[in-house]
């Protein structure tokens, strides 16, 4: 029997749209291509009634099931990207609009519980509503803007509207402290593409200090905001960035070095720098204040000896790279000084060359087209190469099934560096990278795309320009291995990312039939290869790349996906434990079965991700070992290998998979 609605006008509206619903169902058996603007104009319409919300909550399964999301993005809930998301709410046309508004339905569904999903956990699609609503929070006042009054088909009403059916559901009071604690997370990540971040602390601001919105008392969103807003005494009130470059100049010495510090302290207590940061270092450098350098950046003594053997590259980076627009790259310039990359005589050798590098007209229009051009384009770009250099764990694959090039990338800036600059200059001058695949060129001119079909999304520069050309190169070196008795990766892997690739390789998946085999063999070679009580305490030296089967919270199979192994070692609570990197912009996340990724808290640097290595080995289905270092693979425990094994039987290997290619 039919709900009763108090609206008279919602009754028929709810019949019209099940009826649709089930003619576009229908047709969708048929054919896969059926359009769905008829049932998507019964849902604006129903989305412009008071409790119009509701009704599409409880149809959310039955819409996804009659395949209204198709074939798009919207189809893979688990690599939706909040910044997107935003824009499809505020800024699309009514269809995209009403689709992204179902879409974050289903994610409420799915985070209460009302909703099982296959393809994201409760804990993920919470996640990604408070990500999406922290971007949005300029909503919670109730009054339209001028914007949104003039969006056609009502669109700017219903995302109100979806706004607070949102917070009706979520808690208004908990939204705001999981935002807070989302951003802080997110941080503890050290992503290098912050740009959402920063959105979300404008609008964590806008709560703290709109007296139209909401008043809160949370210290830890005061610091967040302070971090870019007010770092400084002298930029407390946020008086604007030509202000604040006036009072600069009527400061004495003593004003100075006090703002410097307090800009170093901030900087560093979360990992994000101001607008006005890159205004203080800009002035320095204008007026020849170059002593006081090292304390706005908080260089300790590895910062200040590649600052003092390097000044004058130093200088000219600070020059050319940092601006209020680029302001991230004061973090980045830093962390690569603290990280003593210019040691590397060929590294430093490699930035000047990048410094005069001119940019081809594609690369210019495709970083003014994602960056916009408030600064020459090229000033973008070495930003993001003092980013990445800095935090080359803080690379992400954005929404992009691109995670074996963001490895590379990461790899290259943490082990090659100077490998990383030539490829990015072939890249941003040349529009070509080359490379070689067992004695033969390859080069990204004219290949077909691999998984990479468009232009990457919601990343940094770097990874902007070079990912379609890695992309391209990894795909033919795959091309170039088909027929072959074994996975590809073990052909491909130490040509792609380079010499320290271990040629031992291991996979306990059947390339043709997906069936696990030698379970038991491929866990003992895992540990011997690995463990350090069992392969003689040797260290992991390079990073190693890995395949893993990612799992949901409910421990079923999601896909396969690329990271790199970078350490193993005991944990401060003794517990042996693997550290790696995972490219998929989120490491912290819940495989199921007790088997969560921790971000901090248990020996981790910035950026890595790591488990106790039993749970990590569960959903290891790919490696490489050094054959000449590997350990005794009988010395590994009976019961340590069958503990391994059953959480992977439980799980991801249980059903056959028949999928040979790493996802994302």
């Amino acid at each position: 029997m039919e709900h009763q609605y108090a609206d008279p006008e919602l009754g028929p509206a709810v019949m019209q749209f099940d009826a649709a619903l089930a003619d576009f169902a229908r047709a969708r058996r048929s054919d896969p291509q059926s359009s769905s603007l008829a049932l998507l104009e019964r849902a604006r319409m129903l989305m412009t009634l008071p409790d119009g919300f509701d009704a599409l909550y409880r149809r959310v399964r039955g819409l996804e099931s009659a395949g209204i999301f198709g074939t798009s993005d919207w189809s893979k809930p688990a690599i939706l990207q909040p910044a997107l998301a935003k824009r499809s709410l505020r800024e699309a046309g009514a269809v995209t609009t009403v689709v992204e508004a179902i879409s974050e339905l289903r994610m409420l569904a799915v985070t209460r519980g009302d909703y099982f999903h296959p393809g994201i956990s409760a804990e993920q699609a919470r996640h990604f509503l408070t990500q999406v609503m922290a971007l949005n929070l300029d909503l919670l006042s109730g009054q339209l803007t001028e914007a949104d009054r003039e969006r056609p088909k009502q669109l700017g009403v219903i995302v109100h509207q979806l706004y607070q059916y949102l917070i009706s559901h979520l808690g208004y009071e908990s939204l705001l402290d999981s935002l807070v604690a989302e951003v802080w997370r997110l941080l503890d990540q050290g992503p290098v593409q912050v740009d959402s971040i920063c959105e979300m602390i404008g609008q964590i601001a806008k709560c703290l200090y709109d007296p139209e919105t909401v008043t809160i008392d949370n210290a830890d969103a005061a610091r967040l905001v302070h971090s870019l807003f007010a770092p400084t005494p002298g930029s407390i009130e946020d008086p604007g960035l030509e202000l604040y470059g006036q009072r600069l100049a009527q400061m004495d010495d003593a004003g100075l070095k006090s703002e410097a510090t307090h800009f170093a302290r901030s900087m560093h207590d979360t990992g994000l720098a101001s607008p006005y940061h890159a205004v203080m270092l800009r002035f320095l450098r204008k007026t020849g204040k170059d002593d006081l350098i090292p304390t706005t950046l908080g260089l300790t003594m590895t910062g200040l000896d590649d600052l003092y053997c390097y000044t004058e590259l130093v200088h000219a980076l600070i020059d050319e790279a940092i601006y209020p627009e680029s302001c991230q790259a004061v973090f980045g310039l830093t962390m690569m000084l603290e990280r003593g990359s210019l040691f590397t005589p060929s590294v430093a050798q490699a930035l000047w060359r990048h410094i005069k590098l001119e940019l081809s007209e594609e690369t210019t229009s495709a970083l003014e087209g994602t960056f916009g051009n408030a600064q020459p384009a090229k000033v973008f770009l070495l930003a993001g190469v003092l980013n990445l250099l800095g935090q080359p764990l803080g690379v992400g694959q954005g929404n992009n099934p691109s995670c074996q090039s963001a490895i590379g990338l990461s790899m290259w800036a943490a082990n090659e560096a100077d490998y990383l600059l030539q490829v990015l200059a072939w890249a941003a001058r040349d529009n070509e990278v080359l490379g070689r695949f067992e004695g033969a060129e390859v080069s990204s001119r004219n290949l077909e795309p691999g998984l990479v079909k468009e232009a990457p999304v919601d990343v940094d520069p770097v990874s902007l320009i070079l990912i379609p050309h890695l992309d391209r190169i990894y795909g033919e070196m795959w091309r170039r291995c088909q027929g072959r008795d074994d996975d590809a990766h073990r052909w491909i892997n130490p040509e792609f990312y380079g010499w320290w690739v271990s040629h031992g390789f291991r996979v306990v998946a059947d390339i043709h039939t997906g069936e696990v085999h030698d379970y038991d063999g491929f866990v003992r070679h895992f540990y011997a290869s690995y463990h350090p009580f069992y392969n003689g305490q040797m260290p992991v030296i390079h990073a190693q790349p890995a395949g893993i089967a990612v799992t949901d919270s409910a421990a079923r199979f999601v896909g396969r996906h690329a990271i790199n192994i970078l350490r193993v070692g005991l944990s401060p609570e003794n517990e042996t434990r693997v550290y790696f990197f995972n490219p998929n912009n989120d490491s912290g996340q819940d495989w199921g079965q007790g088997i969560t990724c921790s971000t901090r808290d248990h020996g981790e640097f910035r950026g890595e991700a790591s488990l106790p290595i039993a749970e990590f080995a569960s959903r290891l289905y790919a490696f490489h070992y050094d054959t000449l270092e590997l350990g005794d693979v009988n010395e590994v425990p009976d019961e340590e290998v069958a503990r391994v094994m059953e959480l992977g039987h439980t799980s991801w290997a249980a059903p056959p998979d028949t999928s040979t290619r790493s996802g994302n």
